[in-house]
């Protein structure tokens, strides 16, 4: 059986059990505790084996100690692939002669020891390092030594912060990317790091030979520059004049951790929560956290990240990792008066909420998502795309607004809308934020656009990115692919996009062509919520194929899909001369059409003739629709 801690002060168990088939290990449980090196046993022993004498192999290195009440240093350091674990540093003493020496040959064992001669000549007893002093056999030890780390290292004496790869004998205070992969040395790129920095108030700084090239109180202004944490935070630690959410997330934009599940855990004391670890959620564990902190503060800037559009995707509320809170660094609260106020101005008529409203600052957590008041202003020209403006502000000194569509009486985030401007005007409506993730499987479009290039139009090339062969399956983080033909003769120009939304693939069909091809691509980008819920509606009674047909002057494209699958759409494009197309709305047509039954799997392209005759009655047009013929071009073998 695994040790296990539990939480309660001052108190000591010793269990011991046998049962009649295992024994257990006897496990001492020192509540509210840590387990910490005893810096002179070590160094003792480590005196004996330097001079091949012998070892008391009972004498105990590691100890259960109150962290509350024990005067302990501990070190802060670049994990590399030559540490020792708890295990190898307890059965050292026992291990024969081989496998003693390569161990106290690591790099990391040099670390402990160098860190302990440090601890005995500060006049130290007890060390703490992460590498050898948490037994990660046990998860439930695991995750508590990960939810008490903030507080160890608040708790400390002194934090040793080794600097493996500073060579000099004075720290670096310049940006170098000839000595330093990321301009400064690694210590300052890692994710767990970020804690150890802040937590201590008393940080000294050691290079690579343990010699001593500075304290955290006089490099506040260089480190400054280097986190892009205040130096105030630095000096003074995370109480009183505490930053918002978003500004602490902005901290760790730029670290990496090994675990992608570590970006999050390694946050948890900076942000006051806790949470149990579970190694292999991925980035769920960030959403996990953001929601812990949702639950305990009413800090509104959680929802403000890629506020400068950098890095925006479209989905749950939640973000994916710390980097897209990177253009928070200078982000604050406004204080609720001054935010109602600040609005007052585009407020329709009616009772504006007041600053004591309750629903200015309560959010609960539903099973429907995040229900919160916001103040919204739709898009001009759509129903479904609205700017939302929160209770924060970053450099440009006005509340930040982030973008959400509705979709099925749920919130989502978005991208912005290039092409067009709120309508200026607010309403306080509550909703319903989407925080749980859409589960999808990419769909492929198998493209079809022979019948374009017969008739004068050539292939101009696709936007962002070269479109190769007939394929192309959008996913969350390449969502959109813009196809451009053009008619040398007759001066015709279009794109027809094939995007991806909530895990939806949708298609959209422009004839203007003055706008950039980048701008065309951003445009559709925006209009992903209308150009699918358009989509939708042709196949909500179940349709397998949906028509389209777009007025391009005297030509006419024809955009047919047949949904083949779940993980495949086929599109045939056409174009042709009909000048009656004019009055076509340009809208989707969805046909029950039992595709599957008519042709084998191995079907390539599917697409329908139509027969189309447009009537006009009171200025109202009418398209009538035949299905006279279902093609398909076989694959070849």
């Amino acid at each position: 059986m695994s040790d296990f801690l539990v939480d309660t002060k001052s108190v000591e168990v010793w269990i011991e059990f046998q049962s009649f088939c295992h024994n257990l290990r006897v496990t001492r449980i020192v509540l509210n505790s840590m387990r910490l090196i005893n810096v002179k046993a070590l160094l003792e022993r480590e005196e004996l084996m330097e001079r091949g004498e012998r070892v008391d192999r009972r004498a105990k290195v590691l100890e259960f100690c109150d962290d509350d009440i024990t005067k302990y240093a501990i070190l802060s350091h670049r994990w590399t692939e030559q540490e020792v674990d708890y295990d190898e540093m307890v059965e050292l003493a026992k291990m024969d002669g081989e496998m003693m020496d390569e161990i106290r040959q690591r790099d990391g064992y040099r670390k402990i020891f160098d860190s302990c001669k440090q601890a005995e000549k500060d006049g130290y007893e007890w060390l703490w390092v992460d590498t050898c002093c948490i037994d990660k056999r046990s998860s439930a030890e695991l995750s508590e030594a990960i939810n008490s780390m903030y507080r160890w290292y608040e708790n400390a004496q002194v934090c040793y912060a080794y600097l493996h790869d500073v060579l000099d004998s004075f720290f670096p205070d310049e940006f170098d990317d000839y000595t330093y992969a990321n301009g400064w040395p690694e210590w300052f790129s890692r994710g767990w790091t970020l804690q150890e920095m802040i937590a201590p108030s008393n940080i000294q700084f050691f290079n690579k030979e343990w010699e001593a090239i500075g304290d955290k109180r006089t490099l506040a202004r260089t480190l400054q520059k280097i986190t892009a944490v205040p130096e105030h935070i630095l000096m003074d630690g995370l109480y009183g004049d505490r930053p918002c959410i978003a500004q602490i997330m902005s901290w760790a934009a730029n670290r990496t951790t090994t675990r992608v599940e570590d970006r999050a855990y390694s946050l948890m004391g900076l942000l006051g929560v806790n949470m149990p670890m579970l190694y292999g959620e991925g980035k769920k564990a960030f959403h996990r956290l953001q929601l812990e902190i949702i639950r305990t503060s009413n800090d509104q800037s959680i929802f403000a990240w890629s506020c400068d559009g950098k890095g925006a995707r479209t989905g749950n509320i939640l973000a994916d990792d710390p980097s897209v809170f990177g253009c928070c660094s200078a982000m604050e609260l406004i204080k609720p008066d001054e935010f109602v106020k600040s609005l007052l101005l585009y407020m329709p008529e009616g009772e504006p909420p007041s600053s004591e409203d309750d629903r200015l600052g309560t959010f609960p957590i539903t099973n429907r998502g995040i229900q919160i008041w916001l103040f919204l202003s739709p898009y001009d020209g759509s129903d479904s795309v609205f700017q939302a403006w929160l209770p924060c502000r970053s450099s440009w000194r006005s509340p930040v607004a982030i973008d959400l569509c509705l979709m099925e009486s749920n919130y989502y985030r978005c991208h912005a809308k290039p092409d067009s401007y709120p309508e200026g005007t607010f309403q306080f409506r509550q909703v319903y934020l989407r925080y749980q993730d859409t589960f999808h499987r990419n769909a492929a479009f198998d493209i079809d656009d022979n019948a374009i290039t017969e008739n004068g139009f050539t292939y101009d090339g696709a936007y962002p990115t070269k479109f190769t062969g007939n394929m192309f399956t959008p996913t969350i983080t390449d969502p959109l692919r813009v196809k451009v033909y053009s008619n040398n003769q007759t001066g015709h120009c279009f794109a027809v996009g094939f995007g991806q939304f909530l895990g939806k693939n949708w298609i959209h069909v422009e004839s203007n062509m003055w706008d950039s091809f980048d701008f065309k691509y951003n445009s559709m980008l925006a209009r992903a919520p209308d150009h699918l819920q358009s989509m939708d509606k042709a196949r909500s009674s179940g349709a397998l194929v949906s028509i389209m047909h777009t007025c391009l002057d005297q030509w006419t494209l024809r955009t047919c899909v047949v949904w083949k699958s779940s993980r495949e759409n086929g599109v045939k494009l056409e174009v042709f001369r009909d000048p009656g197309f004019d009055y076509l709305s340009g809208e989707w047509t969805g046909f029950d059409v039992d595709v599957g039954g008519i042709f084998p799997v191995s079907a390539h392209y599917f697409y329908i003739s139509i027969d189309v005759t447009v009537h006009r009655k009171q200025n109202v047009n009418v398209k009538a629709y035949r299905i006279a013929t279902l093609h398909s071009k076989l694959m070849t073998a």
